[in-house]
């Protein structure tokens, strides 16, 4: 990862996605991969975000808030003064076998429009977007951004024709 990251041209974010829950493994992540932006897709245990920040700066933090229900916009607002983004998708942090992304399933909207509507931060949406729904979910929610996986795969490889569609279905 720090080879491709080191000839990302300035201005393109680079993401470490991690689901590791204390500061100091983080910042090993990032600094063996050395991005420039940090996913975090479970809660913090050890340390807080601002001993991220202490330890790299100029690193951006992004916060995935599982929408699960009406607490999830609790967990947004309370962390969006901590983070630099906010990226809403449909796992459960609280399952025995936790589900902390890539799902390929949608959550509710309704939600995630509330979540944008109240924080100041950038909002990004995931969660089961494909080319059948990404117009649907840009009109109800109107992030800042997407994130899509699954709905660009056939057979775990990325598809030319889906992630055209899917292009094409953005306005």
């Amino acid at each position: 990862m720090a080879e491709i990251s080191a000839v990302v041209p300035p201005g393109v974010s680079t993401f470490l996605l991690t689901s590791k829950q204390d500061i100091k493994s983080i910042i090993e992540q990032q600094r063996h991969c050395r991005v420039n932006t940090i996913q975090i897709c479970d809660d913090l245990i050890l340390g807080k975000y601002q001993d991220l920040r202490d330890a790299m700066s100029g690193i951006d933090i992004v916060k995935v808030i599982h929408v699960i229900g009406e607490e999830s916009i609790k967990e947004a607002i309370a962390v969006a003064l901590l983070v630099d983004a906010i990226l809403l998708d449909s796992g459960n942090k609280y399952l025995a076998i936790k589900q902390l992304g890539g799902t390929g399933k949608v959550h509710n909207w309704d939600i995630s429009k509330k979540i944008r509507e109240l924080v100041d931060i950038p909002v990004y949406l995931a969660g089961g977007l494909n080319s059948e729904n990404v117009a649907a979910a840009i009109k109800q929610v109107s992030p800042f951004g997407l994130d899509v996986c699954s709905g660009v795969r056939t057979n775990n490889k990325l598809d030319e024709m889906k992630l055209s569609d899917f292009f094409s279905r953005i306005y």
